[in-house]
This record gives C-alpha cells, sequence and structure tokens, in this order.
C-alpha cells in the first residue's frame, strides 16, 4: 500500500464527501492513463506527435471540475484532462489525433487545435497568445448577455512573454471582464528554463500591474486546485472581474517527446515525480481509507477497456477519402445572401456619411452587434464615423479600446464563438500589422478547421492621397487576398460602400473592409436613405466601352472616370471590382473579351499586388481574345512618401494616362 513521505503532498479535506475526492481520482487517472498508452502507440509508429502533461493533471482535472458545464474552456495541448472532464467520447479524441472524419477537424488539424461548442471547450492554435484575448471576448458576451458566466483560459509561463497576454490582461482589466486566467507554469519553455523568461519571482505577481487580483495554488495538489477555482469562479459570477492563477507544477517529459529532457538536471526531476499529483492522491486515500485495492483495480479495469474500445474504433475507421469540392466548400461558412432593396427615400451623401448610415442601421437591426475600437465612442472614431453612435447605442455596444489591435480582433473572435457579432475599427488600415496574426491564423483558418464561424468585421481607413505619409497611407489588401478564409471588400462609391459593408456585417465569415481615406469626403452620391444590402463577389460596370478595358477598384475608378472625360475618343470599358474575394471573374472576363484591350489598375505597389493575380487569370481564360499584353499599373516600389510632390508621383495615377495611351496605340 502505498505511504506518504516528507516530500509528498499535503491534502486538506475541507468538506468534501468521499465521492468527490473519488472523482478526482478517477477524473486524474483517465488522462495519465490514456497518456501512458499514447507513448506507447508513439514508440510503435501509429500516432505522430505527443505533447505530454503527465505530472499535471491535478490543474486541467480540478480547473474543469470547479466550473460549470455551460461555462467555456480555452485549454493548451497539456490539458487533456480538460477535455476528458468535459466527457467527450475518446473514440472521436482517438480519431481527432488520427486525423479520421470521426474527430472535430475532418483530418485537416490535429492534437488539440480544435473547438467544440457541444462541450464548451476553445482548442489553441500554435501561436498560443490569441486564446487569451479570445476568452475577454466570450467573457464580454457573457458581461452583455448578463449570464454570470467564467471564462477559464490556459497558457504556459512561456507564453506570458508573449504581446497577446498582456493585451487580453489590459482589456479584461479594463472592461472588468470574468475571465479566470490560468497560467501552468510547469519550469520551462521547450528548453529555456522560467529563469531565462521573465524576471520577477511570481507571474502571478504581474496580475498587480493590471490591477487584477492574483493568487499562486500548488498545481499537483488537487484538492487545493478544486477548491480554490471553485471559491474564485463564485466570486467572479457574483462580480465580475479577470482574476489571475498561476499555478506551479512542472514537465516532466519533453516539450513533446522528440525533443527529450536531458537539459533538465536529474535532481530536479526526482524532485517532481516524488510530487506526481496521482501517486500522492492515491496514497492519501488509502492512508484515510476512502480508495482500496479492489476500487483502484476496478478504475484502471474500467479506464483502460473504455480507452481499448476508443482506440479500436479510431483506428478501424476508414481513412478520410479526399474531396476539393469539400475542401474548398468549408473554408468559409455558407452564407446566402439576402437582397434587401430600399425604400424610394433619397439623399445625397459622401462615401463617409454612407459607411455611418450603414454602421448606425446594422447596429438597430441586429442587437448582438458590438463596435470595438479606439476613440470610436465618445470621439466618434478620429474620421468621425461613430460620432453620436453611444448615445443611441451605448457604451456597452459602442467600445472605447486599449491600444491592442491584437487582442480587439481576438475578442472579436470570442464574440462570434459565444454568438454575437463584432466590428473592429483599425484607426488606419496601416495598424492592422499589429492584429494581422489574430487574423490570418485565427479568423481566416476557423470555420475550415472546426467549422466555427468568425462572424468579425474588420474596418481599414487605407489609401494614400492626404500627405499622410508611410505609416497612415498604405492600402494593404494585398496582405490579405492571398489568405483563404478572409473576404476582402474595397467599395468606391456610397451606394456600394453602404450596401457591401450591409451585406459584409450580416456575412457570418470574416470580412476586411477597405474605406479609402482620400474618398471620404472627396466622392458623394445619391443613395438610399433606408437599409439595403448589396451582394459580394459581384462587380460594377462603371462605364461601358469597346476600345480598352480598364479592371480597377477604389481610388483606381476614379483616376480612370478622370481619363474617360479627359480621352473621349478612347472607348473605355471600366470595370469596378467591388469586392476581391470573392472576386468576380466572370464579369473580368466578359470584359477583356469585349475589348480585347485591358490594363489592370492599383493603388497599391505592383509586386505581390492583387492585380498580379487579376493579369494571370486574364493571360490563362482569354489569351486567345486579346489584342496586346495585359497592361499593369501600379504605385512605386517605395513606402509612400510624405511630402505632395513625392506622393503625387509615387502613385500609380501618375503613370495611368501614359499607359492607356501607349496601349491604344498597340
Amino acid at each position: 500500500m502505498p505511504t506518504l513521505t516528507k516530500n509528498q503532498i499535503s491534502y486538506d479535506k475541507k468538506n468534501l464527501s468521499d465521492k468527490a475526492l473519488l472523482k478526482m481520482y478517477y477524473n486524474m487517472l483517465r488522462p495519465r492513463l490514456i497518456e501512458e498508452k499514447m507513448l506507447i502507440l508513439l514508440r510503435q509508429g501509429k500516432i505522430s506527435k505527443w505533447f505530454s502533461g503527465i505530472g499535471q493533471e491535478a490543474i486541467s482535472v480540478g480547473v474543469t471540475m470547479a466550473l460549470k458545464p455551460k461555462e467555456y474552456i480555452l485549454p493548451m495541448h497539456r490539458n487533456l484532462g480538460v477535455f476528458t472532464t468535459r466527457e467527450i467520447p475518446l473514440e472521436r479524441l482517438f480519431g481527432q489525433w488520427q486525423g479520421k472524419a470521426s474527430g472535430f477537424t475532418k483530418g485537416r488539424d490535429r492534437s488539440f487545435h480544435f473547438g467544440t461548442q457541444d462541450y464548451k471547450i476553445i482548442g489553441m492554435i500554435s501561436h498560443l497568445g490569441p486564446q487569451l484575448g479570445v476568452a475577454d471576448g466570450i467573457a464580454l458576451a457573457d458581461l452583455l448577455n448578463k449570464k454570470h458566466g467564467v471564462t477559464t483560459v490556459f497558457t504556459g509561463e512561456g507564453g506570458t512573454s508573449e504581446g497577446d497576454f498582456h493585451e487580453a490582461l489590459n482589456v479584461a482589466a479594463v472592461w472588468q471582464l470574468p475571465v479566470l486566467f490560468c497560467i501552468e507554469n510547469n519550469g520551462y519553455g521547450l528548453s529555456t528554463p522560467t529563469k531565462e523568461q521573465y524576471h520577477c519571482k511570481h507571474l502571478a505577481d504581474r496580475g498587480k500591474g493590471y490591477g487584477i487580483d492574483s493568487f499562486i495554488i500548488d498545481g499537483n495538489n488537487i484538492i487545493e486546485v478544486y477548491s480554490k477555482i471553485k471559491k474564485l469562479s463564485e466570486s467572479i459570477r457574483k462580480r465580475p472581474r479577470p482574476i489571475l492563477v498561476e499555478f506551479k507544477t512542472f514537465r516532466r517529459r519533453g516539450h513533446e517527446e522528440a525533443s527529450g529532457t536531458k537539459y533538465v538536471p536529474e535532481e530536479l526531476m526526482k524532485e517532481w515525480e516524488a510530487k506526481d499529483p496521482i501517486e500522492n492522491f492515491r496514497s492519501y486515500l488509502f492512508i484515510n481509507k476512502i480508495l482500496d485495492q479492489k476500487t483502484d483495480d476496478a478504475y484502471h479495469e474500467e479506464i483502460k477497456s473504455e480507452i481499448e474500445k476508443g482506440l479500436d474504433l479510431a483506428f478501424n475507421e476508414e481513412p478520410i477519402v479526399p474531396n476539393i469540392e469539400t475542401e474548398l466548400n468549408d473554408v468559409y461558412k455558407p452564407f446566402d445572401f439576402e437582397p434587401i432593396d430600399s425604400g424610394a427615400g433619397r439623399d445625397n451623401k459622401r462615401l463617409i456619411d454612407a459607411i455611418s448610415d450603414g454602421l448606425r442601421q446594422s447596429m438597430e437591426r441586429h442587437e448582438d452587434l458590438v463596435i470595438m475600437g479606439q476613440d470610436v465612442a465618445e470621439y466618434g472614431g478620429v474620421f468621425k464615423i461613430t460620432e453620436g453612435f453611444i448615445n443611441q447605442f451605448g457604451k456597452e455596444r459602442v467600445r472605447n479600446t486599449p491600444i491592442c489591435e491584437s487582442a480587439i480582433v481576438e475578442a472579436g473572435m470570442g464574440l462570434s464563438i459565444a454568438g454575437m457579432k463584432a466590428v473592429v475599427e483599425m484607426q488606419f488600415a496601416d495598424f492592422v500589422s499589429s492584429g494581422f496574426n489574430p487574423i490570418v491564423n485565427y479568423l481566416a483558418k476557423s470555420h475550415y478547421r472546426w467549422q466555427q464561424e468568425a462572424n468579425v468585421l474588420v474596418r481599414m481607413p487605407c489609401g494614400a492621397g492626404v500627405a499622410a505619409g508611410p505609416f497612415h497611407s498604405q492600402t494593404n489588401e494585398a496582405w490579405f487576398t492571398k489568405t483563404p478564409g478572409l473576404k476582402v471588400v474595397y467599395p468606391a462609391f456610397p451606394y456600394d460602400a453602404k450596401g457591401l459593408l450591409c451585406t459584409a456585417i450580416n456575412d457570418p465569415n470574416p470580412v476586411m473592409f477597405f474605406e479609402h481615406k482620400a474618398l471620404y469626403r472627396s466622392i458623394k452620391q445619391d443613395i438610399p436613405t433606408d437599409y439595403y444590402t448589396l451582394p459580394l463577389g459581384k462587380a460594377s460596370r462603371v462605364n461601358s466601352g469597346e476600345d480598352i478595358s480598364i479592371i480597377t477598384y477604389g481610388a483606381g475608378v476614379h483616376w480612370a472616370l478622370d481619363l474617360i472625360t479627359k480621352h473621349q475618343n478612347i472607348s473605355i470599358d471600366l470595370l469596378d471590382l467591388r469586392t476581391l474575394q470573392p472576386l468576380d471573374k466572370e464579369a473580368i472576363l466578359n470584359s477583356v473579351k469585349q475589348t480585347g484591350k485591358v490594363i489592370v489598375l492599383t493603388e497599391d505597389s505592383l509586386f505581390g499586388s492583387v492585380v498580379n493575380d487579376i493579369s494571370a487569370l486574364i493571360m490563362e481564360e482569354c489569351f486567345s481574345y486579346l489584342d496586346a499584353p495585359v497592361m499593369r499599373v501600379g504605385s512605386l516600389e517605395t513606402p509612400i512618401p510624405f511630402a505632395a510632390q513625392l506622393e503625387n508621383q509615387y502613385l500609380a495615377k501618375s503613370e495611368l494616362e501614359r499607359k492607356l495611351i501607349e496601349l491604344h496605340a498597340f
């Protein structure tokens, strides 16, 4: 029979029943026995990779048991106990790890890189940090809907060095979000010890800097984990606020099995082996006559039998048969566009006013829509697009944010997971680089990976022509047209801007909505006063012609219109793409077939821009219709300069007329 020694854990039963203690032991034993089996399968070459949580089971199990089943948990790759304690069928977990259809990602991702709404578990991505901000968004939805819940998110001590950690804590503190931030401090980030990762005694101390209550818990003591987390979560439900918890534990195996543990001092490994959470708790239960050998043997037999049955189902399941149509269709959530016609009323509006109208009327239409961004509330945004919104919709739905683009994009994702909609304003499109990772790696991939829509629209005030220099003038749509899973909208007129914006907000997929700053107050048009929608992926023929096609979008449309007025001897077919993803290929090809000559125009610099793909499309599909080479026109291959004379030289507009005349004469 096991016995306690001075090196092992001391438990305080408190008011817990024997039944509750046995349940804790059983729940820890399940992930341990699963892991031991996985390590055997790994050596046999039957699984490809494994991230071990052996020795850390008390954290996953204790935290999960302390929460309500309908409260979201965002675990990491060593939190198998979260998945098993939430009673996910083992055959589905094994199917996930084998890349089978019975898993959660249709073979598209591995290990714990998935979520499941059925069990309220939202898995990680390899970039670690984004899930912290996603937890903020889920908690914000709980707060807005008065659900009095707790959202729990895990990270390792290594992840606390990422900017996402600090942004997420700051947002949670400012907004007083009911998030339980759990740090598993297990000693090493791959091979880097904690002394080389941070320069403070305890990671819990970081909570002080954000005005967050923080606690340190023995992560190997299941009773302490469960009892303290239960108490903290009950407190958060009564008084919503973030709390930071640091669990002291140890990673007794490699970062993943191939990396090994040679870098760990032997005495340190032995010290933590003596603190094994399962062996210690088993000893405690035996000594206090709560567990006996017969029951323990029955637990082992039951769990091992469950594992073998699950493995048989997973191994015997047929491999996934690749299907191109299925793969392509799952990149986006299906969206049935609803055409909504406006009433008879018309008003002459600038582009900026049309966008404001579309936002306001969408807020009226969707009570679950939240706008977030820097200075968007009382100030109305730097361009005053949301001016007055706070008076109509309140500060809960029109939210000023700290300067933390990454966390706010992630919060938008969290709102979507919780069934809401989000509009995130980038103060300038240039600043999206600070939120790039969650857009291209989280929002864009979520539906393809595990069928979770990212109902987030990111507004992107962009473009040159206003003497704003290198950091406020980029038109960076090409960063996103390259990323499957994102939709990219780029209107040139007030009518299109409002209708497309309303549709983009209705669309459950992530949309990058580009708004050219130079057009905000310079372009006016009669547009409907009521709410209306326009379909994404449909170009607009602005001018019909027979000689040359100009295919463009944004400010390029207006540059081309100037040329149509100036060169009335040239019959120009002008196509405004309006959306770049999805792209109206049919309209492009029809225009080229009609004229035989084409200029593809962008304000962006040419190399790597979307016009190259359009040019290639034309060459592949319409080569026999061409009477001249496809001409591409873009801005200089330099950053965008400030001085007006330099900016004018930089912009593609200065080159467009020469190319038009050259092509007409070809």
